[in-house]
């Protein structure tokens, strides 16, 4: 069964290494997920305040959401835990209150650093976020993926061939998480 999948980045850098990730698993991912990107720069910044009278960007963005049968986040660590833009799209997606587009959407989390731990904290960070949300996060396999810095080539691509055979598995794991969760 095919399935839209959003595809949410935590950083807005141009050359943004973590949405390399995210083309990467969108490269490798099975025929059953056609997945897209939903860019969140442009979000205005939460406050309950604008509810009444919702910016266009917060309706655009949830109209993007609500259709899709899953999400994708890749993001990097910024102190610990999730990059700011990230979580005000999130918030901005759960809101009204009762009225969250996120609400039993399965998602897989993969996070990228510069160090060892491949964003381990912003990872788990997401993960009690989205278990609020009752988002049914995929356990495994975990992707935290280190030393993203040199990851890269000059096109973009990942130059290990082992990484691609990883986030080949981790996107095949994702399509039968999302086919066991998606309500039919």
């Amino acid at each position: 069964m095919a399935h839209n999948i959003a595809v949410i980045v935590g950083s807005l850098r141009k050359d943004s290494f973590n949405r390399k990730l995210a083309k990467a698993v969108m490269g490798v991912a099975p025929a059953s997920l056609h997945m897209s990107f939903v860019e969140i720069g442009d979000l205005t910044p939460f406050s309950q305040d604008l509810e009444a009278n919702p910016p266009a960007s917060w309706v655009a963005f949830r109209e993007q959401i609500k259709p899709v049968a899953g999400v994708l986040f890749a993001t990097p660590e910024y102190n610990r835990s999730i990059p700011g833009v990230l979580k005000n799209a999130i918030d901005i997606g759960s809101r009204p209150y009762g009225q969250s587009v996120w609400g039993g959407k399965p998602v897989a989390i993969i996070s990228g650093g510069f160090g060892a731990t491949g964003g381990f904290g912003a990872n788990h960070h997401l993960r009690q976020v989205l278990a609020y949300l009752d988002m049914p996060t995929m356990g495994q396999p975990e992707a935290y993926i280190g030393g993203i810095g040199d990851m890269f080539d000059e096109h973009g691509a990942i130059k290990n061939p082992k990484t691609t055979e990883f986030l080949a598995k981790f996107a095949e794991a994702f399509a039968a998480w999302v086919d066991t969760h998606v309500k039919a």
